[in-house]
């Protein structure tokens, strides 16, 4: 008799200084470091071969944007404006995890936006139960799924049930659709449930269970990019550089820690954890947006803003609907990382969106007010090509 093969070993985590700007306590990365890989392409380039369906968008990696001084200031100005408004809103997503999990959740947050605000709902955590949670940070693709080696991890260290995986907001959704179906198939493929639900700051979406605001408003850590995110890159999932031990990669920019804001921006954010009021915010947001303690259910998502993209690409005679990105954390993730065509504005909502405005400007593309908009702005890519491709 023939003894079954023994499992490959799992990859080890990352953890800063060596990998990141964030401590070894904050998060572990369950990422492979690409060190110097050469990956960064033009965004034409890019856009191009990803609408064609030629590659992946994870295959390659945007040129890292480098503010001007005009952006980083408005980018210090909306966290003076929303640190506030942003710890409750941590606030509550971090009590309803706690509810969800039992008050032991295992945090997962998706890289790279959903990395501060896991950060930061581990510190709510700490500070307001003295709970040292667990918290790690994995990829997700958007065509590939979620990294099966880092749920192998998780499954190999964790209850599966005790995970929460986090994000930082909802566009149409396309992301907790990709979480959802990923781990329905890892149940069948290795036979470990993990829960499905996703939990996120805000949800303008309305496409999962768990948020804290459902207010399509600045997360300023949307403004910038590996400089807000412990200096790391998106996620890649390149079969040249990710072996199928490997968990998928993201490169480390070292070479930017003079522009590094990254601690300084949850600094700002825990600042006002015990400021007046923000307890009784926090309580109130819970009632409004958790429910489940006194009814035994969670309000059903409606998906109301899968629906309104559906609405705008029939509208502008877009064949694509991964080229619509709703939301004012998508809306300026097109215009630092993507090729934009124009940019919807809510009559109304300029004076919230002065750093989607100023890049809109800065890269010459229109920008169009609609008055009946659901979101605060809307990003559209332009539609270089005929192909699908696959696009987040």
């Amino acid at each position: 008799m023939t003894s079954a093969t023994p499992a490959p070993p799992l990859p080890v985590p990352l953890t800063g200084p060596a990998f990141g700007s964030y401590s070894a306590d904050d998060v572990v990365w369950l990422l492979k470091d690409l060190g110097d890989a050469r990956l960064e392409a033009p965004a034409a380039e890019r856009e191009q071969s990803i609408q064609s369906g030629k590659t992946n968008y994870a295959e390659t990696l945007p040129v890292e944007y480098v503010p001007s001084p005009e952006y980083q200031q408005l980018y210090e100005e909306a966290l003076l404006r929303s640190a506030r408004r942003l710890a409750v809103a941590v606030g509550v997503v971090t009590e309803l995890v706690l509810e969800a999990r039992d008050g032991q959740p295992v945090l997962v947050s998706l890289a790279r936006a959903g990395t501060p605000i896991g950060i930061l709902i581990k510190r709510w955590a700490a500070r307001m139960h003295g709970a040292d949670l667990p918290h790690y940070t994995m990829s997700i693709v958007r065509g590939v799924g979620l990294d099966q080696n880092a749920l192998r991890y998780l499954r190999a260290h964790h209850n599966p049930a005790q995970v929460m995986f986090l994000d930082g907001w909802t566009g149409k959704g396309a992301i907790a659709r990709e979480l959802s179906a990923a781990l329905e198939l890892f149940a069948v493929t290795d036979g470990a449930t993990f829960g499905t639900e996703l939990a996120v700051l805000a949800d303008p979406g309305h496409c999962v269970e768990i948020y804290g605001t459902r207010d399509d408003f600045l997360i300023p850590s949307a403004c910038l990019n590996s400089t807000v995110s412990g200096l790391v890159s998106r996620t890649v999932f390149n079969r040249e550089l990710i072996g199928e031990n490997d968990f998928h990669g993201a490169k480390f920019y070292d070479g930017l820690r003079d522009n590094d804001v990254s601690d300084a921006f949850l600094d700002a954010v825990c600042a006002e954890f015990g400021a007046a009021g923000v307890a009784e915010e926090v309580a109130a947001g819970v009632r409004a947006a958790g429910g489940y303690a006194a009814t035994g259910e969670r309000p059903t998502p409606s998906w109301a803003g899968w629906a309104a993209v559906e609405q705008i690409s029939a509208r502008y005679g877009i064949d694509n609907i991964n080229l619509v990105k709703p939301g004012v954390g998508e809306t300026t993730r097109v215009l630092l990382r993507r090729v934009p065509w124009k940019v919807l504005v809510r009559s109304g909502a300029q004076n919230d969106i002065a750093h989607v405005l100023l890049l809109a400007a800065q890269r010459g593309v229109p920008v169009e007010e609609v008055a009946d908009l659901p979101y605060s702005c809307v990003g559209l890519i332009n539609p270089l090509a005929s192909g699908t491709g696959a696009d987040l």
